[in-house]
């Protein structure tokens, strides 16, 4: 007899770890914090969506509509107000990224599956002027450190396809370790693309993953400056 899915699960009424904020953690690119995402995002997050179209669009699931629609400022509030729904449900933690204080892009902690699991899912994405400026390494290490101790989470994975190679990299200094390969796994841009499983569990980080980052000369904290 196999285990866990078939057992009832009941959800907890509560919703731990959220809402949050997170950071400030010092990197290249500037100071790196994490808070609730906003209806006022709305402008920004079209802009940058709309600029990085070519950017961003390779790797993220297939939807219906065109890039435009899906990324118009008209497009937001649906979306946020999903997202915050969730959240208020204990399903998902929905964070916006910001460097020097101004939105940059977002982190989903998504799928949150608590009882015997407590597991979720890790996503993001950044402006694409802030590539390599050790963003969303910072945001991940924030999200990733809080999911495992105010967020009461055990393990965290990320699918990212084999070809994104600076994703790969971000997980990697986080600390996540590589699990294995998903065949067809998701379908981006008209095609079923293969993916890479990355995973972390709470026993694994140590002291943390932003001390880990902050150790390896990878961020530092405000008064190390």
């Amino acid at each position: 007899m196999s285990t866990g899915y078939g057992a009832p699960y009941v959800a907890e009424p509560q919703r731990p770890g959220w809402p949050a904020r997170l950071g400030p953690l010092i990197v290249p690119a500037g100071t790196v914090r994490l808070r609730p995402l906003r209806l006022r995002d709305g402008g920004e997050w079209s802009r940058i969506r709309l600029r990085d179209h070519a950017y961003l669009e390779r790797w993220e699931p297939t939807q219906p509509g065109s890039w435009r629609e899906r990324n118009a400022v008209a497009a937001w509030p649906s979306q946020w107000a999903t997202l915050r729904r969730l959240a208020k449900r204990g399903q998902c933690f929905p964070f916006a990224i910001t460097v020097d204080d101004v939105f940059a892009g977002q982190l989903t902690i998504g799928n949150v599956i608590r009882a015997a699991l407590r597991s979720a899912w890790i996503g993001y994405w950044v402006s694409s002027e802030l590539a390599g400026g050790g963003v969303a390494t910072a945001a991940v290490a924030l999200a990733t450190d809080h999911a495992f101790t105010e967020g009461r989470l055990h393990r965290l994975e990320a699918t990212v396809r084999p070809e994104n190679v600076a994703s790969l990299r971000v997980l990697g200094k986080a600390g996540y370790r590589r699990e294995g390969l998903f065949r067809r796994y998701l379908e981006v841009q008209g095609e079923w693309r293969d993916h890479l499983c990355y995973a972390l569990t709470a026993e694994e980080t140590g002291d943390g993953v932003v001390a880990l980052l902050v150790a390896s000369g990878g961020a530092s904290m405000p008064e190390q400056r």
